[in-house]
């Protein structure tokens, strides 16, 4: 499962885990100092945001030149640009330093951040051993001219598969992302795997759009997305040449996020 509806709003499963990890910390922090009167909630909010901040600001950095033609995009967090590791720490030294500064506060801010860091760090590890346990799905699609097509045909190379639907604004804006993409990575096999739409539609969207896309596949009942547990648009999948799923991202794709995301490969071990 990629993600979770709750109502209108649907939130990644990785989105949850920090949620629920600080949601924890807070509760914890709370309890332990309820008799001393102390209550760490606001440090661990700001905790929280200064490993944010670091996060996004290290990913920036490191992809600056993406940003030339799309400044404003360094503060659209939606692209899901972060990196991890200096935000981490970033977070550990900040509370480090406020649990220095207030000694009131050691013993429930440390045990909250203590037990919010261990929860969010097991979630991950094991969210991320299940996502790269994960195949690629046996399921039948279609091919623009309507002939049936086997996911598994395409294992071989590496695989991106972005799920989309015309009606969908972020599917739209990140189109022209992805479509550079796959001429600037010919060893990559690109998917547009089109949601619950008919081959008319999609067309003059294309046609309207301007887009040259090699691999327009049609997935009428949406069954691609209820195999891999995202109903929320648009959604790309990334597998390895032997259909062992990489990673995945919720969301738009900015240039940036999207050279994040195909570092996988490089990391990819091929026998």
């Amino acid at each position: 499962m990629l993600s979770v509806s709750l109502g209108p709003l649907t939130l990644s499963v990785a989105h949850l885990l920090i949620l629920g990890s600080l949601l924890l910390a807070v509760v914890i922090g709370w309890w332990v100092g309820r008799s001393s009167g102390s209550n760490p909630e606001s440090q661990l909010f700001s905790i929280l945001l200064v490993g944010l901040l670091v996060a996004r600001l290290a990913f920036v950095l490191r992809y600056l030149p993406l940003f030339a033609d799309d400044p404003w995009g360094v503060l659209d967090i939606r692209d899901g640009g972060f990196i991890v590791e200096p935000g981490a720490l970033a977070a550990l030294a900040f509370g480090v330093w406020i649990l220095w500064r207030k000694p009131k506060l050691r013993k429930p801010l440390g045990i909250g951040m203590s037990v919010g860091v261990l929860v969010w760090a097991m979630g991950s590890m094991m969210l991320s051993a299940f996502e790269q346990g994960t195949r690629m799905p046996e399921v039948a699609l279609r091919d623009a001219s309507g002939a049936p097509v086997q996911l598994q045909d395409y294992v071989g190379k590496p695989v991106v598969i972005n799920l989309w639907a015309t009606w969908c604004p972020p599917c739209r804006r990140e189109m022209p992302v992805l479509a550079e993409a796959q001429t600037a990575n010919p060893e990559i096999t690109f998917l547009f795997v089109n949601q619950g739409e008919g081959a008319e539609e999609i067309q003059r969207f294309l046609a309207h759009s301007k887009l040259e896309l090699n691999n327009v596949l049609l997935d009428s009942g949406g069954r691609l997305g209820q195999r891999v547990g995202s109903m929320s648009l648009p959604t790309t999948l990334f597998y390895s040449a032997q259909g062992r799923q990489l990673g995945s991202h919720l969301g738009e794709l900015s240039k940036a996020s999207l050279t994040q995301a195909l570092e996988h490969f490089d990391k990819d071990v091929q026998p």
